[in-house]
């Protein structure tokens, strides 16, 4: 039997078509397991004529409470929109948006801060195009829990300040500093976009508002997160991770409540079933 615990440090960045546990990067989000099934990949995302350049549609409008679980429950999961490979995102950090864009990181930013509990469903595409579906539970500040559908065996938790990814069918659980993922960015409790990360670009059309965010790291190199927000009723509606060796990891999230408060229990990490994870 492999060992209960496996330190960080010594797991490569991403893992495709590999069974059992998937490498979780501490710059990156999950990568889901090869159990996914794998489908033709959705439409590339809305094309821009810029890497600034802001669609002459109307800004979006005010953000708008989020859906009840049980007034959605009949959506049906959604297609990931999956950004185009080719896509030209800058790599240093640029101010000199315009009043428009500013405007739409304004709201993007009051929208996550505004929100305390967020619960749902998630449809996650790997860069394989591996895709898995579970449900998710958000308690700010820094509190997160990720559980995939079966037969994929993983479960991703954030207690506030670590971020455990567990593996049920091996044992193994993995911890990470919440600090150093780029989830802190949606469980913060107020966050300014422009002043409190490193916004390399602002998009927006008929249908997203997207903020693109860039981090640099001497040992392990550049990842970025795209936060795609809804244009017409300014919800969140999916994010991509891309990791330094330019794989994307997206996730499309529906079926949201935000009047829900979720079981505490539901952040706890178990260190004495999967023991010695902050070593």
């Amino acid at each position: 039997m492999r060992p209960a615990t496996h330190h960080a440090a010594n797991r490569p960045s991403i893992r495709i078509g590999t069974a059992g546990l998937v490498a979780a990067f501490v710059t990156g989000l999950l990568v889901p397991a090869a159990f996914g099934e794998t489908i033709p990949l959705p439409r590339p995302a809305p094309k821009v004529r810029g890497s600034f350049q802001v669609s002459a549609a109307e800004p979006p409008a005010a953000p708008r409470p989020s859906m009840t679980l049980a007034a959605a429950s009949n959506s049906a999961p959604p297609n990931p929109v999956i950004p185009d490979p080719r896509r030209n995102v800058p790599a240093n950090f640029f101010s000199s948006f315009d009043a428009t864009q500013k405007a739409q990181a304004g709201r993007v930013s009051a929208y996550l801060s505004s929100l305390s509990t967020l619960t749902g469903n998630f449809v996650q595409v790997g860069p394989d195009g591996s895709r898995t579906k579970g449900d998710f539970y958000i308690q700010k500040p820094g509190k997160v829990r990720f559980e995939y559908d079966a037969p994929t065996t993983i479960a991703m938790v954030a207690d506030g300040s670590s971020l455990a990814v567990r593996d049920t069918r091996l044992a193994t659980q993995d911890i990470y500093p919440l600090s150093q993922t780029p989830l802190r960015y949606l469980l913060s409790d107020r966050i300014d976009l422009l002043r409190d990360t490193n916004v390399v670009a602002i998009t927006g059309d008929e249908l997203y508002t997207s903020v693109t965010i860039e981090e640099k790291n001497a040992l392990v190199g550049t990842s970025r997160l795209m936060l795609m927000i809804g244009t017409k009723d300014g919800q969140l509606k999916q994010w991509t991770v891309t990791d330094p060796q330019g794989y994307d990891t997206t996730v499309a999230i529906y079926n949201l409540d935000a009047s829900k408060k979720p079981d505490p229990s539901l952040f706890k990490i178990d260190f004495t079933k999967y023991p010695g994870g902050n070593n």
